[in-house]
């Protein structure tokens, strides 16, 4: 019984199926995409396919779109003919074969729904629908940053920056983002009003403003604002450049630095002293120094206190001391400070002392002592008068001394610790005796009635004078302990009986020497050149003679006169002998 139930429910079921299916393949049917996206400016195409049972055909097909609750039709197909009924597409509206409308210069105003309708006689009506969905991209966000500058002091929430994005259809979005982590709107902290605004050609601009607290950290904050929109289904976003705002906040530090290093400077350098504060914008600067008793002298008259630089020039020793520079923010008035000390190097007090101090004479020793006071290690240095080194070390030993040893010597006072620093004291260390003649001009050759020039050259200390025996015209030359006197004479029959005396004398005693002139009857430069003539002459003879013997041989053989045998040469040898 149960089982005949369930075979006739069965049968049932598969009688109703059936009957709808042959329903539906015998009714008119009207397909079309549920939404169509286009951008504004191009060209939406909406299709419209339809199925009419038996191969039927449609006897017109209506084209129409829904304003509010109005339906409005836009052309009727009849066949081959297309009657357009709507002016406000005039010109934008065609049909394909397919029956599919297209709408060209798609506006933002053409987004709304489109209804196709089909009559098919006795197969009925049928119809459906599509959105059109209609957008356009937005153009890049616009940012611009408070040009004014925000302080972390403010009690109000400050303007970071506004965002603006231009002509887009549907309206986008916007977010905020600081150093690339997006913004929430908080409680007296964080807001981000916007606004919207429909142009006249029915697009969007959305202008979007970000309202912050900052912190002394935002000074090297990076903020940018995202355009988010919906493009053929998919979420797509345009980041506006990066832009930083002008943070300002009161100076928690302060340094002060000596420009070079301290302990680099000597006398005669310039020197910088150098404060900065952390605060921005900078505070004023104020800068002082420590006299006796805790006063402080101000020095504010003699530094940029903007760029809170204090230059001293050409500094000394007193220039030392303890620097103070001060800081002061107009904001809260609150007031930094920060010492340094100058430490200025010098060397002073060069002393050179001579042991013995009493006139040198030649053949003594002496000692040469160089002393110094400075804040820093010394070394000491010795150079003669040409720049020479001649030792190190404070001490300088001189044995044996000569006139030649007399020169001017040097002590240079170095500080290998401070670059540059160095001082030099000068001693002459003066070798004192009686002349003694190192040069002259003895014996002399010379000719009756000849000019001559006679030399004389002394060496000694105090500076001698050079006397001679004989009158001429005297020329004197001093070169450090050195004289040299010429004197131009005419050689006479008495200069060349007696000779010159050359005398020289100081305040410790004189030296003299002679001078012999003696008479040279035949030069050495007159017999050279007629050696060499009597040479060439001879020369000259001796080709002449061979030529001539050459010529007169040269003719006999030619005229047969002489035999060319061994008997013949023979002959030619023999009579040549002869």
């Amino acid at each position: 019984m149960a089982g005949g139930r369930r075979a006739a429910g069965l049968a049932l079921g598969w009688g109703c199926c059936l009957l709808l299916c042959c329903a539906a393949a015998s009714k008119l049917e009207v397909s079309m995409p549920a939404v169509v996206e286009v951008e504004s400016g191009g060209t939406a195409r909406i299709e419209c396919n339809f199925y009419i049972p038996g191969n039927g055909s449609y006897a017109y097909i209506n084209w129409s779109y829904m304003d509010r609750n109005n339906r409005v039709r836009l052309c009727r197909i009849m066949g081959s003919e297309i009657l357009e009924e709507n002016t406000d597409y005039k010109g934008r509206l065609s049909v394909g074969e397919d029956k599919a409308l297209s709408i060209s210069r798609v506006t933002v105003q053409d987004a709304r729904t489109f209804l196709c309708q089909v009559e098919a006689g006795s197969h009925g009506m049928g119809e459906n629908h599509t959105e059109l969905h209609v957008y356009k991209v937005p153009e890049a966000p616009e940012i611009m940053a408070n040009p004014g500058g925000i302080s972390v002091q403010s009690s109000d929430i400050p303007q970071i920056a506004q965002c603006v994005s231009r002509n887009s259809f549907p309206p986008p979005n916007i977010t905020w983002h600081k150093n690339g982590e997006q913004l929430q709107p908080e409680e007296k902290m964080v807001k981000i009003p916007a606004t919207l605004t429909r142009e006249s050609s029915g697009l969007y601009t959305v202008s979007s403003t970000l309202f912050a607290h900052v912190t002394r950290e935002d000074r090297n904050s990076l903020y940018h604002c995202t355009v988010h929109y919906w493009l053929r289904g998919q979420r797509r976003a345009v980041d506006s450049r990066r832009v930083n705002v002008t943070v300002f906040y009161p100076a928690q530090h302060v340094k002060l630095q000596v420009m070079p290093s301290s302990a680099l400077v000597k006398e005669g350098d310039d020197v910088k002293l150098v404060c900065e504060a952390d605060g921005n914008p900078a505070p004023v600067f104020s800068f002082y120094k420590r006299e006796l008793e805790d006063s402080w002298q101000d020095l504010t008259s003699l530094a940029d206190t903007n760029s809170g630089v204090l230059n001293l020039h050409d500094v000394n020793k007193s220039s030392s001391g303890l620097y103070r520079c001060q800081t002061l923010d107009l904001d809260d008035m609150r007031q930094l400070e920060k010492d340094v000390e100058l430490v200025v190097n010098y060397i002073e007090g060069v002393h050179v002392k001579m042991e013995p101090s009493s006139p040198l004479q030649e053949g003594d020793n002496v000692r040469l002592s160089c002393n110094a006071h400075s804040p820093v290690a010394l070394d000491y240095q010795w150079r003669d008068e040409k720049g020479r080194k001649v030792a190190e070390g404070n001490q300088l030993f001189l044995s044996n001394l000569t006139f030649e040893t007399s020169s001017n010597f040097s002590c240079k006072v170095i500080a290998p610790s401070v670059p540059g620093l160095e001082q030099s004291k000068q001693v002459a260390v003066a070798v004192q005796g009686k002349p003694r003649i190192v040069a002259i001009s003895s014996p002399l050759y010379v000719q009756q009635d000849e000019v001559v020039n006679l030399t004389c050259k002394a060496i000694a200390f105090p500076r001698p004078s050079v006397h001679w025996n004989v009158n001429g015209t005297a020329h004197e030359y001093v070169e450090n302990q050195h004289i040299a006197s010429n004197l131009t004479v005419r050689v006479s029959h008495d200069l060349l009986r007696a000779g010159a005396m050359c005398r020289v004398s100081n305040a410790l005693g004189v030296s003299e020497k002679h001078i012999q002139l003696l008479v040279e009857s035949i030069r050495k430069d007159q017999k050279a050149p007629e050696s060499k003539g009597v040479i060439i002459v001879a020369i000259i003879v001796c080709i002449l003679v061979v030529a001539v013997l050459g010529s007169v041989i040269y003719f006999l053989h030619k005229k047969g006169k002489i035999p060319c045998g061994r008997a013949g040469k023979q002959d030619i040898a023999r009579n040549t002998s002869i």
